[in-house]
């Protein structure tokens, strides 16, 4: 798609212009809200007219009990209701960070490095080492076991093959078991 520059002076006049009508509209909400408060308080909440008399009074006490116990309900229920709400937000933030943790590793890709490469990487390039690895090995002697020696002793195997075959070969075993 073709899309015309703009120029920032233009930018700017189309910012202002949009702040100015979303300032406006913020302000109607604003009338609006307090107006709908002031109907609601109107109707709900009547001009009190003192009494009189002793049993107006107590009438006027008794309307006034009334009322506050259904608005002791009324918030009762309200207050349930949005202690609901909180649990289930609670309960799906929870299923979301497990659906945000299950997820499939990527396969890395092998990379061949030296030694010296990999310093380099983790240390940065103004740390230049040189590693001579198999300086710092530790040298291991080995030990010669008795029967790899004897293993070894044993040389070309045909030969001992032929020396156990036949009845002499079977007599010398016996022997040198007993």
């Amino acid at each position: 798609s073709f899309r015309k520059k703009v120029s920032s002076s233009r930018k700017h006049q189309l910012k202002s212009l949009m702040l100015s009508i979303a300032k406006g509209i913020l302000e109607e909400e604003e009338r609006e809200r307090e107006e709908a408060k002031r109907r609601y308080i109107a109707e709900t909440c009547p001009p009190v007219s003192m009494p009189r008399t002793m049993q107006e009074l107590q009438d006027l006490c008794k309307e006034i009990h009334r009322k506050i116990d259904g608005i002791d309900e009324e918030r009762y229920d309200l207050e349930m209701k949005v202690n609901k709400a909180d649990k289930e937000i609670d309960d799906l933030k929870i299923k979301v960070q497990d659906l945000m943790g299950k997820f499939k590793k990527p396969v890395l890709k092998k990379v061949r490095m030296s030694a010296d490469a990999m310093l380099k990487a983790l240390l940065g390039s103004k740390h230049t080492v040189n590693l001579d690895l198999r300086a710092n090995l530790k040298q291991v002697k080995k030990e010669v076991k008795d029967e790899d020696k004897e293993l070894r002793d044993v040389g070309d195997w045909r030969k001992n093959i032929e020396d156990k075959s036949g009845m002499d070969g079977r007599k010398k075993m016996f022997e040198a078991e007993a």
